[in-house]
């Protein structure tokens, strides 16, 4: 029990300090101040400050990768496959909001490890995404519209009040970590989903 207490400790540490003063501006000191611990358990947890960034992501990305595989393999129609994937993601993030913020700035830095996410992590997603918007053209649920665009859009729904958590709380006085802000913003999403991304009964009268 120790060592989980300790480990987790270390790592609430890391998450709270990248997000207050960035990874570059956060030291191995730092941390182990917040987390009340000795420097050297962070090197024999995570090998260093870098090994625990690497944690950071892995903790964050296995857990939502899994959320969307588990959502990709119901069966149900790509509409509501799109909703249960929004509800889902936002619900995490919601959960994890300070990881996610984080997560989020640093994946816009260039870097090895960045990359490497990229070419892992980000490819799943986007095969997940894929595979229903074209389910969904393909039973005449969504309309013929570009892929890749549909999916930055979304992307840029589900992201933006984490990666800008401080300009929704301090200037439009939202709080991500409330329940009703869960509720009306999936509200918004799926409105997003019917107006934008599903053919309305007019568009499918016509289609032959």
């Amino acid at each position: 029990m120790k060592e989980i207490s300790t480990r987790d400790a270390i790592v609430e540490a890391a998450i709270s300090l990248f997000n207050q003063k960035g990874y570059h501006g956060t030291s191995i000191r730092d941390i182990a101040g917040l987390a009340k611990v000795n420097t050297a358990n962070i090197s024999y947890y995570f090998n260093g400050k870098q090994g625990l960034l690497e944690y950071c992501y892995m903790k964050f990305f296995e857990s939502y990768l899994e959320l969307l595989e588990q959502v990709f393999l119901q069966s149900c129609s790509p509409t509501e496959k799109l909703k249960k994937l929004v509800d889902c993601i936002i619900t995490y993030q919601c959960k994890n909001p300070q990881l996610t913020r984080f997560i989020l700035r640093e994946v816009t830095i260039d870097s090895q490890v960045v990359r490497e996410i990229m070419s892992t992590y980000y490819v799943k997603e986007r095969y997940i995404f894929t595979q229903i918007f074209e389910k969904g053209i393909e039973r005449k649920e969504f309309r013929k519209q570009s892929i890749s665009y549909s999916i930055i859009q979304l992307k840029g729904l589900l992201s933006m009040p984490f990666i800008h958590s401080f300009y929704v709380t301090e200037v439009l006085h939202v709080f991500v970590n409330e329940d009703y802000f869960k509720r009306k913003y999936l509200e918004e999403i799926h409105r997003w989903i019917h107006d934008v991304v599903c053919l309305n009964e007019k568009e499918l009268s016509i289609i032959p």
